[in-house]
This record gives structure tokens, C-alpha cells and sequence, in this order.
């Protein structure tokens, strides 16, 4: 059984208090997005919850229930950006720029997982946080809906990874069309899997033309 978030956590703060999670640590390809969240506690939606527990239609439910009623701010870190710096500090970067995008400056930062971004506000760790923190799962929310939004833009462009439904995870699907269609601009090259693609492509290129 789900745990259900409270505001007991928040309640040891001045606010406004902000939650701050990220969608996207884990695919192939695909941004990592972050969100900050400030709920209005007269107004908070029903039956929130980490976004992982949810179905994909109640977090949309919930997604635009809380852009109604909530101060929100979102980050993006780029695939060049998780590329370059590795997918741990884009995450973080991602979470800096939510906070930063938020339309009032927060007392406090509650972040999802055990390390800080650098936040002009005081920041606090919250290990598990979207099962904890109303705040952290509603940013939960909408930093998965937004990335999910994004996947399915991108999928438009390149219908055979079906982003549309993986969201750049590496199913069955998706590793299907890599060996087919090879590697897009938009799959993180740092990540084990699509740097050895890589290499045996270039490898086998190599090979060609030395024959």
C-alpha cells in the first residue's frame, strides 16, 4: 500500500515552502526535468502522491489541477547538457533552475533524494521525499508530466524509438529501433548503452573502409 504524503514535514518551516523533484535521471534519451512546486494549502488537489504510484491519466489530472492552484517553476537540463557534465549534476542543474523559475523566491527548499542543488534559499534533503513531502510529490508530478509532454513532441519527429509510450526508457521497443535506426540526437551519449552502440558503429565504419 502507497504511502500518502502530509504537510508534516513543511509544518517545521516558514513559508512559502517549495518541493523540488526531477523526472528522467534513468532513460536513454530525453532531457531531465525538474520541478518546484509551492502549494496553496487551502487549495491543494486530492490524492497527491508520488507521480511513480500513479497512472498516467491521474497525473495529468493532478498536473492541471495543480498549474490552477500552485507556484510553480520548471528546469530543464539539455542531452548535450547531461552529456557533458554527467546526468547526476544535470539533475541538479535541472533542480536549480526550477527553484530559480519560481514566480516568488521560496523560504525553503525541500528536495527529493540526499543532495543539495545550489538554491538561494536554504535547501533540505529529503531522502524519499515524494512519499513524505505533499510538496516534493507534487513537484514529482509535474516535473514526470512535463517530461512526458516533451517525449512526446520529440516522438512526432522520430516515430520508431515510440517515445510516445517508453518516454526514452530502454524497452523492448526502443532498443528495437536503436539497432534499426541507430542513435538520435536526442540519446544521451555518456550512458553506457549508446556509447558502445556507438563505438561498434564506428568500429565496424572503420573496418569497411580499411578492406
Amino acid at each position: 500500500m502507497a504511502i500518502s504524503p502530509t504537510f508534516e514535514i513543511e509544518d517545521e518551516f516558514s513559508d512559502p515552502v517549495a518541493g523540488v523533484d526531477e523526472a528522467g535521471r534513468g532513460p536513454w534519451a530525453g532531457p531531465v526535468v525538474a520541478a518546484a512546486v509551492i502549494l496553496d494549502r487551502g487549495n491543494t488537489p486530492g490524492g497527491l502522491r508520488d507521480s511513480k504510484t500513479l497512472t498516467e491519466k491521474r497525473r495529468r489530472e493532478l498536473a492541471a489541477a495543480l498549474w490552477k492552484s500552485s507556484r510553480i517553476g520548471v528546469g530543464v537540463a539539455s542531452v548535450e547538457e547531461i552529456d557533458t557534465m554527467n546526468i547526476l549534476r544535470a539533475s541538479l542543474l535541472a533542480m536549480e533552475r526550477a527553484v530559480a523559475n519560481l514566480p516568488v523566491a521560496p523560504a525553503i527548499a525541500l528536495v527529493d533524494g540526499n543532495i543539495k542543488p545550489k538554491v538561494a534559499c536554504p535547501a533540505y534533503t529529503v531522502v524519499k521525499g515524494d512519499a513524505k513531502s505533499m510538496s516534493i510529490a507534487a513537484a514529482s508530478i509535474i516535473a514526470k508530466t512535463t517530461r512526458d509532454r516533451m517525449m512526446l513532441e520529440l516522438a512526432r519527429d522520430y516515430p520508431n524509438y515510440q517515445w510516445q509510450s517508453n518516454k526514452g526508457y530502454a524497452a523492448p521497443a526502443h532498443r528495437a529501433a536503436l539497432d534499426e535506426y541507430g542513435v538520435t540526437p536526442h540519446h544521451r551519449r555518456s550512458f553506457a548503452p549508446i556509447h558502445k552502440m556507438l563505438y561498434e558503429a564506428s568500429s565496424t565504419s572503420l573496418l569497411s573502409r580499411n578492406r
